[in-house]
């Protein structure tokens, strides 16, 4: 699966199936580490020298390495699950399925249907939009963002269902987008508008890691990424998800015939020009979960890079819900001046221990966070900081206070139903998640339970101060 590079300036590329045990204690001592088969970098590059950068590279590759050894049980095993969960939906209830078993009639789910639900929707059974909040709300946006985003793991039918039916707004397309590294179908998103018509409001939801696609967890540790000349350092998976061209990289047009395979950003640029010119006030938002965010980031980067003012004059904003980092410190800075000329608002939410925030690692050859974290605690009080706590996530010294967390949150769920309604209780599947927690502290942390929650129960951040706080930033920079 090899290509040129000639589309980026600079370029490290990990190749974590090809690394041997062996390799992987080569790391640490191998003089011309750019030259063995797992890792591809152009040659006596400086970016993989240092005790501390080998170290990153190690984890990196050992948590890859891991993950492709259970790719296939753990999509069998969580498919699985995924399937067992919708029998009782599909029979009309657990009574309905348990005679249906002793008369030999179980109807077995259909993946396509709109009763169909994933695991994220078994992990959140909540679909309506929270009624308390409206356009005139400072947090109606976030609030919507997150349920756009959680609805973006769902099959077809069941979203076009929850957006027309449930939320009365105008469904406009459902998309698997192609990936042409993978040749495979990698990447999903939705869109939709607030009105049929005279719509003010278009929204984009990326679908985030899907909880046992052990290829998506591959890809939130994964170093690999590509220098774009005057941009930055930007992840390699995430732009080939994306729909970065292979040995072409991002040419501002494509070529277009029947056949041809749909990339996301070439399809949903074209779809927001058509829609949003029909109507000069209405406006877009950008927003995904986990891996999803980082495809509403990166969208709005390639936008930048391609100098679509037209589009990014009626970009809202970028909503993102435990965002992994996307690009090095040079790209924040581009995406921090960009946003501002725009008058781009990014609002990065992160939950409490939350572990994907904190991949892939922090360090400033490799990956870092730009602008402020709108950042929540496990009481849902929330503050704008310029970093979330244990920005790494592998420490010793957090791993008690993120157990005793686990045990509060696991607590939490029999709570709040009591305190703040039936809308947030947690089903057995869910408290069985929680438990996750307790073995991996900030795994259970990152479904999108606890950011419908922040969203409804947290505390409002004056969100609009962010650009400004950014701009200061800036020219202390």
């Amino acid at each position: 699966m090899g290509c040129n590079k000639e589309f980026c300036k600079d370029y490290l590329e990990l190749k974590a199936e090809e690394a041997s045990c062996y390799d992987l204690f080569r790391i640490f001592y191998s003089c011309e580490l750019e030259k063995k088969k797992f890792l591809d970098a152009p040659e006596g590059t400086d970016k993989i020298r240092g005790i501390q950068r080998r170290w990153i590279l190690f984890a990196s590759v050992s948590m890859q390495r891991f993950l492709i050894s259970v790719r296939k049980p753990m999509n069998i095993i969580g498919s699985k699950v995924e399937l067992l969960l919708n029998y009782p939906s599909s029979n009309g209830g657990l009574l309905k399925l348990f005679f249906n078993i002793i008369l030999g009639e179980v109807i077995r789910p259909d993946m396509k249907s709109e009763n169909f639900i994933s695991m994220i929707g078994q992990l959140d059974w909540r679909v309506d939009l929270d009624k308390t909040k409206n356009v005139s709300d400072n947090y109606y946006g976030p609030s919507l963002a997150i349920m756009a985003a959680k609805l973006s793991y769902e099959n077809e039918a069941f979203t076009k269902k929850v957006v027309t039916h449930n939320w009365q707004m105008d469904f406009i397309n459902f998309y698997s987008f192609w990936n042409a590294y993978q040749e495979v179908y990698t990447t999903q998103a939705v869109m939709f508008q607030d009105k049929v018509e005279d719509s003010n409001l278009v929204v984009v939801a990326f679908r985030g890691t899907i909880p046992y696609n052990a290829d998506h967890w591959i890809t939130d540790v994964d170093l690999s990424w590509y220098e774009l000349e005057g941009v930055g350092k930007l992840h390699a998976g995430f732009m080939k998800a994306l729909g970065l061209q292979k040995n072409k990289g991002w040419p501002k047009e494509i070529g277009e015939s029947p056949d041809q395979k749909l990339f996301a950003y070439y399809q949903i640029r074209k779809e927001l020009k058509m829609i949003l010119s029909k109507n000069e006030k209405a406006r877009f938002i950008l927003t995904g979960h986990s891996l999803g965010g980082a495809l509403a980031v990166l969208f709005a980067a390639i936008l930048i890079l391609h100098e679509e003012e037209w589009l990014l004059d009626r970009l809202e904003g970028v909503y993102t819900f435990g965002q992994p980092r996307v690009g090095d410190p040079q790209f924040g800075n581009f995406m921090k001046d960009k946003f501002n000329k725009y008058d781009v608002k990014y609002y990065r939410h992160v939950y409490s221990n939350d572990m994907v925030p904190r991949l892939p690692y922090d360090d400033s050859t490799f990956f870092k966070h730009f602008g402020s974290c709108l950042y929540y605690n496990s009481f849902y009080n929330g503050k704008v900081v310029e970093e979330e706590p244990n920005k790494n996530y592998f420490s010793v010294l957090w791993f008690f206070p993120m157990l005793l967390i686990a045990v509060y949150e696991f607590i939490r769920g029999f709570i709040l139903p009591w305190t703040k309604g039936s809308h947030y209780r947690e089903d057995w599947f869910q408290k069985m998640f929680r438990m996750v927690g307790l073995v991996i502290p900030g795994l259970s942390a990152h479904t999108t339970i606890d950011y419908v929650n922040l969203t409804r129960l947290g505390s409002v951040l004056h969100l609009p101060q962010l650009a400004h706080q950014d701009q200061d930033r800036l020219k202390d920079d």
